[in-house]
């Protein structure tokens, strides 16, 4: 009991006790915060991720004639448009795409026009309605949407079901109007999405929180213990043992010396107060700083990782094919650039081309970037002309674009067999073509405007005919802008003149040529804009 009591009126174990204690709970405190912050943050974007699928999935179906779906008319269409839906709910990885119509006396029962279902996406146990199916309204919050959706009062409404009664696994639903040609809403497609991303995004952040949390406080208790006894607890004893013998004593003793620099208790007292508080601000300033810093930059290289991987960047990119040769590279001036490059086939004689650049750099122009791929993608690979694909996806993202950011783009559809491009131009940079035994020279074309900046444009397609042998070479504005530090650009005369340098070269040469050239024309002035080109070759037959 005596040394229980001695610990506790041990100074050092006080003070040690109080640091730990308050770094503990310092620690809680920010870990509560940071798990609602988080969470919040991942709910909206989560929120907003599947509205766009859900908007995205609202033009694959007809709203005119839902009724007649119902009535058995339209068979053709009907069986086409489900097959899509179908597709659609397995490529995003959703456990349910759904569309309804809904009893608008009361909104209490809907009927089920399509239902695509993927069990495998959570492990559910759904059961796809047939066409014509009926049903109550599960209760009243979806009531509620229901009929804000049909009076036009909200774009969307999202549903969370963190703990749904009825055993299913926790799931959001998303749901948007389908309108007919007056604009009216004819009916309304939900889509489900499992919960599971989020919870399994928490775990390991609550679990690095917690670990960072007892190291800190376990580090800062060692060194609070070694550096309070050294520089106050034993001087301060000694002061305060010499103090008891020269009372008792009334005789002089060993000097001090430099056990202490101060000329009084009292002095000393105040100087360890204030060491004390300048060390607890010194270390909770540097940890947050540290923190924050290694924050930004994980972020920052997790955005990279990702916008890498949403590009094809291994090459060669069909090492099947010997009739075309295509090579790309993207080099941002920052982590995350706003540039971008896509190819792939649509089918095994037509290859999709794009490139755009974003009005944004860093990670705005990334995000917007990668939302621009996705629509352009998934809209090209459901058919139709250049331009009837940029119109389609200019009028998406206007419909959602708060931002106002903007991004040019230029799309093609080569037909391999024959060397015919059907392209379209949304304000980008005109392309060059070199013609066999030829030179490169830019094809000129008529620009629509960017893409993002008004609803309903409709951009016109234009044809460039490729010859066995030809190349076509596409670029972002970061090439012939690219400027050294007397502020002289690289410009599109001296472009062309390196293209032409290497136009007998393989498509990875003339890149690696151009990226030479202007580096070396730029010499040691930073790289304001990112760097995108992608050239392809229609290649000779043996």
């Amino acid at each position: 009991m005596n040394k229980i009591r001695k610990l506790r009126s041990d100074m050092a174990v006080n003070i040690i006790g109080a640091i730990v204690a308050l770094l503990v709970i310092l620690g809680v405190i920010v870990s509560t915060l940071g798990y609602f912050s988080f969470t919040r943050a991942f709910q909206n974007e989560y929120s907003t991720t599947t509205y766009h699928m859900a908007d995205t999935a609202t033009t694959l179906v007809n709203g005119d004639h839902l009724e007649a779906y119902l009535a058995g008319e339209e068979k053709e269409e009907y069986e086409q448009t489900k097959e899509y839906l179908d597709a659609y709910c397995h490529r995003m990885h959703v456990s349910l795409v759904y569309v309804i119509l809904v009893d608008q006396s009361d909104y209490g029962r809907f009927v089920s026009v399509f239902n695509s279902v993927d069990n495998s996406v959570d492990n559910s146990e759904y059961t796809p309605w047939e066409l014509g199916f009926k049903r109550d309204t599960t209760n009243d919050e979806y009531r509620q949407k229901y009929e804000d959706i049909y009076h036009q009062r909200i774009s969307f409404g999202t549903i969370y079901r963190t703990n749904p009664p009825d055993g299913q696994h926790p799931h959001i639903t998303t749901l948007v109007p389908i309108k007919d040609s007056a604009g009216e809403v004819s009916g309304i497609l939900c889509i489900q999405r499992p919960m599971s991303e989020l919870y399994a995004a928490r775990r390991p952040y609550l679990f690095n929180i917690g670990v960072s949390t007892v190291l800190m406080s376990i580090l800062a208790g060692i060194f609070a213990a070694w550096y309070i006894r050294k520089h106050f607890v034993e001087p301060i004893s000694k002061v305060s043992d010499e103090a008891a013998r020269f009372a008792s004593e009334n005789t002089k003793g060993e000097p001090l010396g430099e056990i202490s620099k101060l000329s009084e208790i009292a002095d000393l007292a105040a100087s360890i107060d204030t060491m004390e508080t300048d060390m607890v601000n010194y270390i909770d300033n540097l940890t947050a700083a540290t923190a924050e810093k290694e924050r930004i930059g994980a972020e920052l290289s997790l955005a990279s990782t990702i916008q890498e991987s949403s590009i094809p960047n291994t090459f060669p990119a069909f090492p099947e094919r010997d009739d075309f040769d295509i090579y790309a590279t993207m080099i941002p001036a920052k982590e995350v650039g706003g540039d971008f490059y896509n190819f792939f086939l649509i089918d095994d004689d037509h290859l999709a081309l794009m490139i755009g650049d974003v009005s944004g750099k860093g990670v705005p122009g990334a995000l917007f970037m990668m939302v621009t791929i996705i629509l352009l993608s998934d809209r090209a690979q459901m058919g139709g002309a250049p331009g009837e694909i940029l119109t389609a996806v200019n009028n998406n993202i206007c419909r959602h674009n708060q931002s106002e950011m903007f991004i040019t783009l230029w799309l093609g559809i080569l037909e391999i067999s024959t060397g015919k491009i059907i392209a379209a131009n949304a304000g980008h940079d005109d392309a060059a073509v070199y013609r066999k035994d030829g030179s490169f020279e830019l094809f000129k074309t008529k620009h629509g405007i960017v893409v993002g900046a008004m609803e309903d444009i409709l951009y016109k397609d234009f044809e460039i005919q490729l010859g066995r042998g030809d190349k076509l070479f596409l670029y972002t504005d970061g090439a012939p802008e690219a400027t050294r530090s007397d502020n002289q650009m690289f410009g599109m005369e001296r472009l062309v003149q390196t293209l032409n340098d290497h136009c007998q070269d393989t498509p990875k040469q003339i890149l690696e040529g151009v990226h030479q050239s202007i580096n070396e024309f730029v010499g040691e002035a930073p790289q304001f804009d990112d760097l995108t080109m992608l050239c392809l070759e229609l290649k000779e037959k043996n």
